[in-house]
């Protein structure tokens, strides 16, 4: 057992435990508290001085899946020459040795998810892993973890470049609600033969999986809410460029939002309402809001600054916290094992010098499991 005592105790889900002591055994948090007993056979971690948060969490990725600074060698997040690939999975594709993967335990980002691209109007499965492993199979809290799907200037770039659908807006809408017109078709008769991508587009109608909507602006966002409302589906809205815009329609149809990366230049039309206030609108109209980096957009290791720009324009410090960790954790189903400090959840903890959000602040140990993973 390892009693980590003493450091200012963040658990995100009930409040704050100055002196806190957390215990950990077996891969999981056994108990914390502020005056807990601490076993005799119990190794100590002196914690004083120190913040002791959950793992961090970031809900949009392309780690593994995309790696940096191999050329075109593993980068496998778009398959380019089909619009519509719900069948894909990205859990076939994440290279556990991508080195993001090691950046993402250096920034204290223990679970992400790892997304196919948004060049397709409906790009595959994304699979939520934890951020250290040998073999991905191993590494997997969900899988599937929703269907992404891309609205906006993407698929229409890539496929009207080519003189294919769609190259407008309202074709991508269209063909998402023929596919999913064609999953519902497809489960109320027995099919002559099996289809993989229907397949997959049945679970989403029958609520098992959300989709996982890429939309920046403002009418892309409205377009997804409204065909998530015409088939009754769950839905999560990824990015939100422009969603203080349309903040009460969101709340109003209680869809999350996991928002950014909104340190990015305005580099194509959908980011021209880019605002660090975006994260602070939602929140206040009601919606849940997670933090994204879109690694490799804007590397991982930056979601703690995501945050704390989010804090410095308005975004209360505790919900903050929480949409790097158990708000993320909501948004991918992952909950029950993470995104808190409770007992009976996995012990996936980030020891950190000082104040989580402040740029000079150091991790001094991230755990995963209970397994110590870094640590300086």
């Amino acid at each position: 057992m390892l009693a980590i005592r003493d450091g200012t105790v963040h658990t995100v889900s009930h409040g704050t435990i100055e002196g806190g002591v957390v215990l950990l055994a077996a891969g999981k948090i056994v108990a914390v508290g502020r005056h807990l007993p601490v076993p005799a056979d119990a190794r100590v971690l002196d914690a004083a001085g120190c913040v002791v948060t959950p793992g961090l969490i970031d809900c949009h990725t392309h780690l593994g899946i995309a790696e940096e600074g191999v050329g075109d060698a593993h980068v496998d997040k778009n398959e380019i020459a089909d619009p519509v690939c719900p069948h894909l999975r990205a859990l076939d594709a994440v290279n556990p040795e991508d080195e993001g993967l090691e950046d993402a335990v250096g920034g204290g980002v223990t679970a992400i998810i790892a997304t196919p691209g948004s060049e397709n109007v409906i790009g595959g499965q994304s699979v939520a892993i934890k951020t250290r492993g040998r073999i991905i199979d191993d590494m997997v809290l969900r899988q599937p973890a929703g269907v992404k799907i891309a609205f906006g200037e993407n698929p229409i770039k890539l496929y009207g470049g080519k003189d294919r659908a769609p190259s407008t807006r309202m074709t991508v809408a269209g063909i998402i609600r023929e596919n999913l017109a064609a999953a519902a078709d497809y489960v109320k008769k027995p099919p002559a033969e099996r289809n993989l991508r229907l397949e997959i587009l049945a679970k989403v109608l029958r609520g098992e999986l959300p989709l996982r909507a890429h939309a920046h602006a403002a009418d892309d966002i409205m377009t997804a809410l409204r065909i998530a409302a015409e088939f009754g589906l769950a839905i999560t809205l990824e990015h939100a460029t422009a969603g203080h815009k349309v903040a009460d329609a969101i709340a109003a149809r209680g869809v999350p939002a996991a928002v950014g990366p909104s340190i990015t230049a305005r580099v194509k039309v959908e980011l021209r309402d880019r605002t660090y206030r975006t994260p602070a609108i939602l929140h206040a109209a009601g919606v849940k809001v997670a933090l994204i980096t879109d690694h490799p957009f804007l590397p991982i290791g930056g979601l703690r600054l995501e945050a704390a720009l989010a804090v410095r324009e308005g975004l209360p410090y505790d919900a903050a916290l929480r949409a790097i960790t158990l708000s993320a954790a909501e948004i991918i189903g992952v909950a029950g094992r993470v995104g808190s400090i409770d007992a009976g959840k996995d012990a996936d903890l980030v020891i950190f010098d000082g104040d989580p959000f402040a740029v000079a602040t150091k991790i001094k140990q991230v755990f995963i499991d209970g397994n110590p993973v870094y640590s300086t």
